[in-house]
């Protein structure tokens, strides 16, 4: 449009050069012809700019609509997903019990299938993990604790033989078995594990996945397998070995015997023997998630993550990891909170920001 319009405005320009010169040269027929040629051209150009307007106008009105639309929709996609709750724990499920204690900002998930020893079927692993993933994004919650209902006798017997028993190599192979496992371990707020019973196969390996373990004086961990003519497969030959040393955990993992809580507390695999006649070891477990809870939710969560660098990293990598961790803290209210709580000597009242 805009070069059209300049070729006409041209055009006219040199007609009425021309008309001009023809009236100097007194050619009158010849300069007649010519002003009515400029007069139709100049007709012409005010006519293509008037449409040319028209039609930028008519453009950025659908443009600007368009783009109104496209906004609209986009903000209400975000308030849908606003309006959407974080951390929605289903109302029940079936092989666990869930819920989370608002005043405290402790979740608790306990393992439910008694009769089975809480045997950690893929019905049982899908509700732990979905139960762990909705704690993990809520933003009430500062600490999870994972438990039984199935005290003194079991914390979890291990994974559910019966529905491995007739399973293929292929069908091992191809479903991934256990991968899942490890999104347990990813979670990125602490999880407390309180174990009352034994805590064999899958679930010595479960209790290794958490971050701190408390057992009673009667519960035995230990990794059998063996004795099924496989291996642990969900990370006790890598996380037991890291926890007890190599030495131990080949005696444990070739031979399938189990060893008691003082062992396990004596070897570094867990934090405390509790006496259960002085205090259920649920009941300290809520204690410590409760302290934790009332931290700053940032710093816990960098702690835990610079905690578990050091499995992952040498040393030289793990002290750089943490220095940036370290400065990170800076930029934090709660850490601006901290300092000045200490400062004043009176508790702090952190944001989680």
């Amino acid at each position: 449009s805009l070069s059209l319009s300049l070729s006409l405005s041209l055009l006219s320009l040199l007609s009425i050069i021309i008309a001009i010169i023809s009236i100097i040269t007194y050619s009158k027929r010849a300069c007649v012809s010519i002003i009515i040629m400029a007069l139709f051209l100049q007709l012409s150009r005010s006519t293509t700019s008037a449409t040319t307007k028209s039609i930028v106008r008519k453009g950025f009105t659908a443009s600007s609509y368009f783009s109104t639309t496209t906004t609209t929709t986009t903000n209400k996609q975000e308030e849908q997903q606003q309006q959407k709750p974080k951390g929605q724990l289903h109302d029940s499920y079936q092989h666990i019990l869930a819920e989370t204690m608002q005043d405290t900002g402790v979740g608790l998930i306990q393992l439910n299938r008694p009769k089975a020893y809480n045997a950690l079927s893929d019905g049982l692993l899908d509700d732990l993990i979905h139960a762990t993933e909705a704690m993990d994004q809520d933003d009430n919650v500062g600490c999870m604790v994972l438990a039984s209902t199935s005290g003194p006798k079991a914390f979890a017997a291990g994974a559910d033989i019966m529905e491995m028993a007739n399973a293929s190599f292929g069908d091992m192979y191809t479903k991934n078995k256990f991968s899942q496992w490890g999104l347990i371990a990813q979670r990125s707020k602490p999880i407390l594990c309180a174990v009352d019973g034994v805590a064999l196969g899958g679930g010595c390996e479960l209790a290794l996945m958490c971050d701190v373990v408390y057992a009673s004086e009667t519960s035995l961990f230990g990794q059998p397998e063996i004795n099924l003519g496989i291996l642990p497969g969900a990370g006790g030959t890598q996380r037991l070995t890291r926890a007890i040393g190599k030495s131990k955990a080949m005696e444990y993992i070739l031979t399938g015997k189990s060893f008691t809580a003082q062992q396990a507390m004596e070897w570094g695999l867990i934090s405390r023997v509790v006496c259960v006649e002085e205090q259920p070891v649920l009941d300290v477990a809520m204690e410590t998630a409760k302290l934790i809870a009332s931290k700053g939710r940032v710093s816990t969560i960098m702690a835990k993550e610079a905690v578990n660098a050091a499995f992952e990293m040498n040393l030289q990598q793990g002290l750089q990891f943490e220095r940036r961790l370290f400065h990170a803290a800076f930029s934090t209210e709660d850490q601006k909170e901290g300092m000045k709580a200490f400062v004043e000597k009176r508790p702090p009242n952190f944001t989680n920001k």
